[in-house]
């Protein structure tokens, strides 16, 4: 058996009474720091604790007293140990730490009007720049150049020419006769003047100093000028009554069938364009001259 086992039932009991009692003074003590103080005069009545026999020890120690208060009254501070008033006193000290520094720490969640005006200040900067950088972040469409429109000069300049010169044969009284090669749009004098010009003593004759060359033809200078009024070829007309193309005005060419104003003036302005007519077949390439009004006209010019 154990030791608690070989010592007296009185000890074990004054044991367990001393740890009751003890229980009950600090329970007693946190009542009293919870509970509100009610007045009146503290009545308590003092109920004695058993002690150990006479046997236990040969003075006897006076019984130790518990006080216990009276339910509805104020209860008194009843007898703890100095363990308890340690862990009471800690208890104590430790909430007024924690109040103490909770009051400290509310007044710093506080920022105050100043402190407020500055944080609206700042939040309102971070906002205006936070608004800028998104500007100039945003992406920005590049400007679509225009195409620069061409003149009619340019493209006019651009498209080749058909022919770039003529070839002429100048004949009969000049100095230097042969076959010449002029620029588009050279008159008859040009073609005259290339080949040495006119003889002395000779004259033109019935010749068009001012008329546009034509790519092929003949000039013959100092042809005899015919006598008779029925033997004359008036100029822009050929052998056998026929229409030159090359050199018939706007009039001699409204003459012929379905000719008007407005086609003789293509005509001609197909003829100066391209320096001449080649060949009759040319005409179905002037605007307004279709295949029946081509088939009219055939057979009454010639170059």
């Amino acid at each position: 058996m154990g030791a608690d086992a070989s010592r007296p039932p009185s000890v074990s009991r004054v044991r367990t009474t001393q740890q009751a009692a003890q229980r009950v003074a600090v329970e007693a003590r946190l009542r009293r720091l919870t509970a509100p103080v009610e007045s009146g005069p503290p009545v308590a009545r003092e109920r004695p604790l058993p002690g150990p026999p006479p046997s236990f020890g040969s003075p006897h120690e006076a019984p130790h007293v518990v006080r216990t208060a009276v339910a509805g009254r104020e209860p008194y501070e009843p007898v703890l140990t100095e363990e308890e008033s340690s862990a009471v006193d800690s208890v104590d000290s430790l909430g007024a730490r924690m109040r103490g520094r909770l009051a400290g720490a509310v007044p710093l969640l506080d920022p105050g009007v100043p402190c407020l005006r500055v944080l609206v200040v700042l939040g309102t900067l971070a906002a205006i720049v936070a608004g800028v950088f998104a500007w100039r972040s945003r992406p920005v469409a590049e400007p679509l150049t225009p195409p620069v429109p061409m003149s009619v000069s340019s493209i006019v300049a651009a498209s080749p020419s058909p022919t770039a010169s003529v070839v002429v044969y100048v004949t009969g009284k000049v100095r230097r006769p042969g076959v010449l090669s002029l620029a588009t749009g050279s008159r008859v004098a040009d073609a005259i003047d290339a080949a040495g010009g006119i003889r002395p003593g000779a004259k033109p004759g019935a010749l068009n100093l001012a008329r546009r060359l034509v790519d092929g033809e003949q000039i013959v200078v100092g042809a005899p000028t015919p006598t008779s009024p029925g033997d004359v070829t008036p100029a822009g007309a050929a052998a056998g009554g026929l229409i030159s193309l090359n050199s018939a005005t706007a009039e001699q060419l409204n003459g012929l069938p379905g000719v008007g104003d407005v086609l003789a003036e293509r005509i001609i302005e197909f003829r100066e364009a391209h320096g001449g007519f080649q060949s009759v077949d040319q005409l179905r390439e002037v605007s307004g001259v279709g295949e029946k009004r081509f088939s009219e006209i055939k057979d009454k010019v010639a170059l």
